[in-house]
């Protein structure tokens, strides 16, 4: 039995069961392209930032700004960016850059759900019109002769979408599965970096010492995470010597 044949043969159920299955490939691809990009360079972004932040205090916000396309670096970046020293604005932006960027990552967990519950009942849905439509046509009088022949075959073509749905819920439900897992590391490691990036700019906050800023004229970085410590803390260490 081929596929077009198997459609055919599932019933009007296998339409339904097509479309959530292309909108569940669709996202899971995205999905794990998305993730792919983020695993890669997660531990260091958070190497380079928080590297930063101990040894070079008042590079530590250009250094987040070049990790912008990621994450983690959004994250870090987005307190550091603010004009207030207050320790407690800084918390309170952490708190939101952290917020909105878990949401975007739990994007399209809500249709692989939708997916995961809708798949099993289109494929019963199916499987009982199925029987509907073999034993309606069944008498009596037919039953034990070989008129009846038909309706097993009939029975067990019903059961192709049942078959079908399952195939699409178990499939979504293990990526989904596995999107959750990738979503609570990241949280763990954005609770770890925020936490320690935090408590480095309370210790600097009470010593007095100046505030990281980004120079004005600054234009956005989103893509440059791939470079050494060194490499980006140069730059700005030189340019405060040359307004010195």
């Amino acid at each position: 039995m081929n596929f077009f044949e198997m459609i055919n043969r599932g019933g009007l159920a296998m339409w339904p069961l097509i479309l959530l299955s292309i909108m569940a490939l669709s996202t899971i691809i995205e999905r794990l392209w998305f993730w792919w990009k983020v695993i890669q360079k997660s531990q260091r972004v958070q190497d380079k930032i928080l590297d930063a932040a101990h040894y070079q205090w008042q590079a530590v916000s250009e250094i987040a700004r070049t990790c912008q396309g990621h994450p983690l670096g959004r994250f870090l970046y987005a307190p550091l960016r603010q004009e207030c020293t207050d320790p407690e604005i800084f918390h309170l932006a952490l708190e939101a850059a952290a917020d909105e960027e878990l949401a975007s990552m739990r994007r399209g967990e809500k249709l692989l759900e939708a997916v995961i519950a809708l798949s099993p009942l289109l494929g019963l849905l199916g499987t009982v019109l199925g029987l509907i439509n073999s034993l309606g046509s069944i008498q009596l009088s037919d039953l034990g002769t070989d008129s009846t022949a038909g309706v097993t075959l009939g029975i067990g073509e019903s059961l192709i979408s049942t078959a079908s749905g399952l195939v699409v819920a178990i499939v979504s439900l293990a990526f989904y599965r596995l999107f959750q897992s990738l979503s609570s590391n990241q949280v763990r490691l954005f609770r770890q970096a925020g936490s320690e990036l935090e408590v480095l700019y309370r210790q600097n906050f009470v010593e007095g010492l100046p505030m990281p800023t980004v120079s004005p004229d600054a234009e956005p970085v989103t893509e440059n995470t791939d470079d050494d410590n060194a490499t980006a803390i140069a730059p700005v260490a030189s340019g405060e010597e040359n307004h010195e």
